[in-house]
């Protein structure tokens, strides 16, 4: 504990120009007799620590020691701080924290923030990416249940390898035992989690090929259908969900028209559970065969009233 307390008190004085003992054994929970202490410790083990006396006065760490800022631009120190701010908020990491205070030593003075990133989730799945994140570390099987796709639950024993972000959803990355393959799961149809004390052993993952040669192939890309669908009302929503995919256009009457290039091996089953979302303010207007599955959607969602 205390070797903890020596090392952060040694960034706290890195990124400060002077601090006071009494100010440093409030932040750290210790009567001033203990900062004292902990300064000629430092000083001891070769940290040029300053005592300033008067009203304003306390300790500091001589300029000539703290780390050069031309060697990281202002521009890499802000991103690297906003991705460990970001890191450290949603899995309450004090490593990366730590990491965040040695960076802020050679940041720019009053150098403005030009990126912000919100990496946070419901607080369920903040609870189960520390559980995970712990158990791909420590190399712990993962035993949970998994809604698939095609509405089916199965019990799965998975070496959990990392976690990924990506499309603002979280994801599981690891071996399956039942597959015997390489799968990424989405964490909100993830059930049941548990971290069981089986161990297993390191996994020779390429970021160039990361499923290796078990992967399975992928669509023929260039099956796809155009689908024009048009928005006559909730038109930033409708963005929010497409407008970055394809075209999109306005007509006479300022109705939004998106034309998307849909991947035939899909069914665009994602697409018509999107649109039903919108009611009556989205309409489906070519190809024909999409516009009667739409209808079908529809008819079927009646029934169930009926």
């Amino acid at each position: 504990m205390k070797l903890e307390r020596l090392i952060s008190m040694i960034y706290m004085l890195l990124n400060n120009e002077v601090l006071s003992a009494s100010v440093l054994a409030e932040k750290y929970g210790v009567s001033q007799r203990t900062i004292y202490r902990d300064i000629d410790a430092i000083c001891a083990a070769g940290i040029p620590v300053v005592s300033y006396q008067g009203v304003h006065g306390g300790y500091g760490i001589m300029e000539e020691y703290k780390m050069d800022r031309s060697l990281l631009g202002s521009y890499d120190v802000g991103s690297l701080v906003t991705l460990l701010h970001s890191m450290s908020t949603v899995f309450e990491d004090d490593k990366a924290m730590e990491t965040m205070q040695r960076l802020q030593t050679i940041q720019p003075d009053h150098a403005p923030t030009t990126l912000t990133m919100d990496m946070g989730s419901r607080q369920t799945h903040q609870d189960q990416l520390k559980r995970l994140r712990d158990a791909i570390h420590d190399r712990n099987v993962l035993q949970f249940q998994y809604m698939n796709t095609k509405n089916e639950r199965t019990k799965r024993a998975v070496e959990g390898i990392r976690l990924m972000f990506k499309h603002g959803t979280w994801y599981l990355y690891g071996y399956c035992r039942e597959r015997k393959d390489y799968r990424e799961f989405r964490l909100s149809r993830i059930a049941e989690l548990n971290v069981t004390t089986t161990l297993f052993g390191p996994h020779a993952i390429t970021e160039a090929n990361p499923r290796q040669a078990s992967a399975r192939p992928l669509a023929d890309a260039s099956e796809k259908v155009q689908v024009v669908v048009r928005f006559t009302d909730l038109l930033a929503r409708a963005m929010d969900y497409f407008g970055h995919l394809d075209t999109i256009a306005y007509d006479e009457e300022g109705a939004l028209r998106i034309t998307l290039n849909i991947p035939r091996s899909l069914e665009a089953e994602w697409l018509y559970s999107i649109l039903l979302s919108f009611g009556n303010k989205a309409e489906i207007m070519e190809p024909v065969e999409v516009r009667s599955r739409m209808k079908s959607h529809i008819e079927a969602m009646l029934g169930t009233y009926s």
